[in-house]
C-alpha cells in the first residue's frame, strides 16, 4: 500500500464514521489497521510487540527480526533491560 492509497483508506473511515455507517470504535480498528499495513509494506519489514513492565508494555515497531525490534525498542526507551518481542499480524 502507498501513501496516497493510505491516506484514502484513512478518508473513507472518516467519511464512514461522519456519516454514521460505522461506529468509533471500528473506525479506530480500521485505521490502526491502514496504518500497520501502510509501515510494514513500506519498509517490508515485521510489526513487533513488546511485552514487559512499563514503559515498554505494548510499544509496537517495525524491524527486520527479532532482534532488531529489541535495538529500536532500547534506542526509544531509557533504563529497560528485560522485555519480549512477538510479531504482530
Amino acid at each position: 500500500m502507498d501513501r496516497i492509497s493510505a491516506l484514502r483508506n484513512v478518508e473513507d473511515a472518516l467519511t464512514e464514521f461522519e456519516d454514521g455507517e460505522i461506529d468509533l470504535g471500528s473506525m479506530e480498528i480500521r485505521v490502526r489497521s491502514i496504518l500497520r499495513t501502510y509501515a510494514t509494506n513500506f519498509e517490508e519489514r515485521d510489526a513487533y510487540k513488546a511485552s514487559g513492565p512499563p514503559p515498554v508494555d505494548g510499544l509496537i515497531v517495525v524491524a527486520d527480526s527479532p532482534h532488531d525490534a529489541r535495538e529500536r525498542i532500547r534506542s526509544l526507551v531509557d533504563d529497560v533491560d528485560r522485555f519480549d518481542v512477538e510479531t504482530v499480524d
